[in-house]
């Protein structure tokens, strides 16, 4: 763990081996709001859930969000999120974002995930191309309370716990581990210098090294099956897999409607055009970049685009992947565009400071992560179909895998917990006031018992929310396509 080694979150007590730190008269001030807001807000307090009487249908909130999106690859977003009550779970961010509106919170905020759930953590490739484990997905992205964050990911081990048929008390221990892993990571941050936070992270070299020391045989050869995969999902990879050649230049295949080239999506006579526009979107893109990057992206020539469908919960969504060539045929780079809508935060909490929600995303990947894609950026783009739309881009793959769920056994998600807890913890110590959140938390389990209460209640709401949207597919309100996951 570069920077931080001694913050290890696979440990069974302490989050933290360094000496405490004499807390001056500002550090002490902020600490005592943080101990104060227990009074206005109880930790016990967050054990609470039950459905505002006034709660709106779940269909209808997706329904909502299907009104902006490409009407074929709806029925599909639908199909994905009714394989189980988990990945109905990873599409509805939208639905929990209003029910975590009436939660209460201690009144302190941090740049937010916004749809911090396990399958949105994972492995990727630093620049310095090592791996890290961090948050990897931002399209929610928003300044809010931290215990929306940590509520999402608590739930969504509970509901994760109960696909996978555990025994409660296996699954409540996975979320009370992600919980006070958490909490533990927080205490640690709050005594550490500012710029030791900003350099902590995850390598999954020292990972490893940890798990070595908690996890079976079984269990560690799991892991190090994904990390290889990791380590060879690039672009190289994607090319063998996406790409054939014609007329001797590589094109994108065919694979509809999962994976579609632009050149099939528009008549003919306005492939100039779109040509013009991909030029014109690159260009944009490009000033977004930092100066150095710029050099990079310059050596890079476009060859192909096509509109990919990716994810459960952002299907519909446009989405772009773009096939550049380097120095010669075995010099592959591709880029993924993807639109940013506003987050479904953002009714609950106001709006974006930024005019662009590709700039919105990114700026607070930049703020959460500790290490992002050094080709990160955004642009407005114009669609096919004449629109504004905003979107973000970055490497395609670049070494991304999430946790393989169906292989998880009970003492592995708990351990997985631990980590996803951890890695939420420096994200948000990053932006938050560390100190104020880790004296509202305490020494005690407190808080980690009330969110591993709201976890259960939560659980129990979104099966009756996915049952609700099964109904609608089988009434035929809603239009459904399966099996294209």
């Amino acid at each position: 763990m570069a920077g931080a080694r001694a913050y290890r979150p696979i440990m069974s007590a302490t989050a933290t081996t360094s000496p405490p730190v004499n807390l001056d008269s500002a550090a002490a001030e902020r600490a005592a709001a943080g101990s104060t807001a227990r009074k206005k807000t109880p930790r016990s307090s967050h054990a609470e859930w039950e459905p505002a009487k006034s709660r709106k249908d779940p269909v209808k909130v997706l329904e909502g969000q299907a009104e902006n999106r490409v009407p074929e690859l709806v029925p599909i977003r639908y199909g994905r999120m009714l394989v189980s009550p988990f990945t109905f779970f990873r599409g509805a961010a939208a639905i929990m974002a209003m029910d975590l509106a009436e939660t209460p919170d201690s009144g302190f905020r941090v740049q937010a995930c916004g749809d911090a759930h396990l399958s949105n953590f994972g492995v990727f490739a630093a620049p310095d191309r090592r791996l890290v484990l961090d948050v990897n997905d931002f399209d929610e992205t928003l300044p809010a309370p931290w215990e929306w964050d940590v509520k999402r990911l608590a739930a969504s081990f509970e509901i994760a716990g109960r696909d996978r048929d555990f025994t409660p008390k296996q699954t409540r221990r996975a979320v009370l581990t992600s919980v006070r892993s958490y909490r533990e990571a927080m205490l640690g941050f709050a005594s550490m210098p500012n710029l030791e936070v900003w350099y902590s992270r995850l390598d999954v070299d020292a990972l490893l090294t940890d798990l070595a020391t908690v996890a079976d045989r079984k269990q560690m050869k799991s892991v190090e099956r994904n990390v290889a995969k990791a380590h060879k999902k690039n672009s190289l990879k994607a090319f063998d897999r996406l790409v054939h050649m014609v007329d001797g230049e590589p094109r994108i295949i065919s694979d509809p409607p999962l994976l579609v080239p632009a050149r099939d999506l528009v008549p003919d006579d306005r492939r100039h055009e779109l040509e013009d526009r991909i030029q014109e979107m690159l260009a944009r893109y490009r000033e977004s970049l930092r100066g150095d990057h710029r050099e990079l992206f310059d050596s890079y020539r476009f060859v192909d685009m096509a509109r990919k469908v990716v994810g459960v919960g952002s299907v519909g969504t446009r989405c772009w992947v773009l096939l550049m060539m380097g120095r010669d045929g075995q010099d592959p780079l591709f880029m993924q565009a993807k639109e940013a809508e506003a987050s479904v935060l953002e009714r609950y909490v106001g709006a974006s400071g930024f005019g662009n929600h590709g700039e919105r995303v990114v700026e607070g990947q930049w703020l959460m992560q500790a290490a992002s894609d050094i080709l990160l950026g955004w642009l407005p783009a114009f669609g096919m179909d004449d629109k504004d739309r905003d979107f973000y881009v970055r490497q395609l793959w670049d070494g991304k895998r999430s946790v393989d769920l169906e292989n998880l056994a009970p003492k592995g998600l708990a351990i997985y917990g631990q980590v996803c807890g951890w890695a939420l913890a420096r994200a948000h110590a990053r932006s938050g006031d560390r100190i104020a959140i880790a004296a509202y938390l305490g020494k005690g389990e407190s808080f980690d018992q009330a969110i591993a209460d709201f976890s259960e209640r939560y659980a129990d709401q979104n099966e009756l929310d996915y049952a609700a949207l099964s109904d609608a597919a089988r009434s035929g309100r809603i239009e459904v396509e399966r099996d294209l996951a």
